[in-house]
């Protein structure tokens, strides 16, 4: 459920690499970008567009070169990079294309990771990772290896592992992208449920227009400029 609480706000966010050099090149031009807590926004837009590096400054995984940046109450241009560690760890779930599991861990111990790296207990964390991978429902799977799973599977392990340590915002980068239609949907459908069940704010980054429509409010960034912004059709019914 969504309340009146700006857990991502942005503002004039410049985001340039090369900085000096006869390179430089300047990447995000200046975004605006407020974001409620519960909120399932989409921002869509081409290759190009910056929707990778606006991800990244958004995940903490890069700071922007000017601009204010406040996420969940912490001013970002204050933070040190071991503060910024903890925040990915603890207040951001990561959601990518590619998957990021670890290929020498089964689906359990890949969703115990990010708990491990918080100081959670073993058993605390074991119980935990168990009950997320039965939330998205591949509990079966525990013990399989990332090489013995479908992709609609490892993503699946990816989202349970994205909420390991509860997070404030998931991340989700182009999550359906390797996927085929079908699978797509199934993803997209347990991000509604974390959305509508568990409150849980969710940032789709994609360059697909029906994906963004299931969302609440899609955002169009182009050129490293939010250019417009729509309301979505939400969540599209089963069938």
């Amino acid at each position: 459920m969504m309340d009146n609480r700006i857990i991502i706000d942005m503002n004039h966010i410049v985001k340039r690499y090369f900085i000096g050099k006869p390179n430089e090149s300047e990447v995000l031009h200046g975004i605006d970008l407020q974001v409620r807590k519960g909120e399932f926004v989409a921002i869509v837009g081409p290759s190009g567009s910056g929707k990778s590096t606006l991800m990244n400054v958004i995940g903490a995984l890069d700071l922007p070169t000017e601009g204010r940046y406040t996420l969940d109450g912490f001013n970002m241009f204050d933070a040190r990079e071991d503060d910024l560690s903890a925040i990915r760890n603890r207040k951001i779930g990561f959601v990518f294309q590619t998957y990021n599991l670890i290929a020498r861990m089964n689906s359990l111990r890949n969703v115990e990771l990010p708990m491990l790296y918080a100081g959670v207990g073993k058993r605390e964390r074991r119980e935990r990772a168990m009950e997320l991978l039965e939330m998205v429902e591949i509990g079966s799977k525990y013990d399989h290896t990332p090489d013995e799973l479908s992709g609609g599977q490892k993503q699946r392990v990816a989202i349970a592992r994205a909420m390991a340590n509860d997070p404030a915002i998931i991340l989700a980068d182009e999550p359906t992208g390797a996927l085929d239609s079908k699978t797509g949907h199934l993803i997209m459908d347990i991000f509604h449920r974390l959305n509508e069940e568990q409150g849980k704010t969710i940032v789709l980054i994609t360059h697909s227009d029906e994906l963004a429509e299931e969302t609440q409010r899609i955002l169009l960034l182009k050129d490293g400029l939010i250019t417009g912004e729509r309301r979505g059709r939400g969540k599209v019914a089963a069938g």
